[in-house]
């Protein structure tokens, strides 16, 4: 064996050709041994593994890879720009769970933000020149043209959440309405009379979700929803300092808040410090995603935990499933709703 490492290491890296010469047999039967085509004998198969092995022959997987038309590439898209990605621990969480169950594959990972129309064009270009495999999206808004177009090109795609209620594309969700149902619940049940609730942008499935499960809430509670107790935002700090200096102004008297994502609650918490009132006792504060953010404000934030770094994972095992052909396309598309939990903490 030691021969044999000095061959591979005083010429170079084996070819194709000194496998099939060492194995007594032409380079496409190598080729289809390697590519694991039943269109070879055992006894071929056998002779050609064994020069493989005594060669230290590796494969070009670009090669491999273009022979049987794959990419061995999957795109991670995400519409936002850099600032929402490296503020929102929800994106990071996605981020992890897609690389840690991609680990296990040959499947290259790419990052893509879009941020201009341009970019936008730009992978659509890419895409519809099937340059990868399958798309993971993430962050979707309701007028985003991208899912449609990788239906249009036959693309396996999978989005994280959804568009609509009708989602055509194979997809992983949370339980984004029972989860907001029961973080005001939490506040109604804690003796807060005027409930208020900072949604995120409204052309999202998610935030529209949300928002529904305050309703539900607030009606189940015998209480009217209304109008002046909600302020829309975008799902960033900012946006929450701006919503919660609204809602104050609207409705000097509210006594708890459910924020649509974390990092809206902690600028909504500044704003409510700002203005003297102090979180729990003026005004209980309730977030959704129970990211790091949550943990560590002061008083630390009850929020509604969603399996971020899970849906990641689930997202890539659907995908996987959809580029091997094993979902049926004729049927209905696969689609995951993973469940949520309200983790109560001192700000409430």
């Amino acid at each position: 064996m030691a021969g044999t490492r000095r061959h591979g290491a005083g010429r170079g890296r084996p070819t194709l050709e000194e496998v099939a010469a060492r194995a007594g047999v032409g380079r496409g039967t190598v080729s289809r041994v390697i590519n694991g085509s039943p269109r070879v004998s055992d006894r071929t198969r056998t002779a050609v593994e064994q020069a493989v092995a005594e060669l230290g022959y590796v494969p070009n997987r670009v090669a491999r890879a273009l022979a049987a038309n794959r990419a061995d590439a999957v795109a991670l898209v995400i519409p936002e720009p850099e600032t929402r990605l490296f503020a929102e621990p929800y994106f990071s969480d996605i981020i992890r769970g897609v690389g840690a169950e991609l680990a296990d594959t040959d499947l290259q990972l790419l990052l893509t933000l879009i941020r201009t129309p341009k970019e936008r064009q730009r992978l659509a270009d890419y895409l519809s020149a099937h340059r990868v495999d399958g798309v993971l999206l993430v962050s979707v808004h309701a007028d985003d043209p991208l899912p449609d177009l990788l239906e249009r090109i036959e693309m396996p795609a999978v989005l994280s959440g959804r568009r609509s209620a009708h989602e055509s594309v194979p997809y992983v969700d949370s339980d984004n309405t029972g989860g907001a149902q029961s973080a005001v619940e939490h506040l109604i049940g804690r003796g807060r009379e005027t409930v208020a609730t900072i949604t995120g942008p409204l052309d999202m499935y998610v935030a529209q979700c949300r928002l529904e499960g305050y309703h539900a809430a607030v009606r189940a509670a015998g209480r009217e929803v209304a109008a002046e107790l909600v302020a829309s935002a975008d799902f960033t700090e900012e946006g929450g300092r701006r919503a919660m200096r609204q809602l104050l102004s609207q409705r000097p008297d509210l006594d708890g808040v459910f924020a649509a994502s974390d990092v809206m609650a902690a600028g909504a918490r500044q704003v409510l410090r700002e203005n003297g009132r102090r979180v729990p006792d003026d005004v209980a504060l309730v977030g959704f995603e129970d990211s790091a953010v949550a943990r560590h404000m002061d008083p630390p934030l009850t929020s509604v935990r969603q399996a971020t770094e899970e849906m990641g994972r689930a997202m890539v095992r659907v995908l996987l499933e959809e580029i091997a052909g094993r979902s049926d396309r004729t049927a209905k598309r696969p689609q995951m709703v993973l469940p949520t939990q309200l983790v109560r903490r001192q700000s409430s």
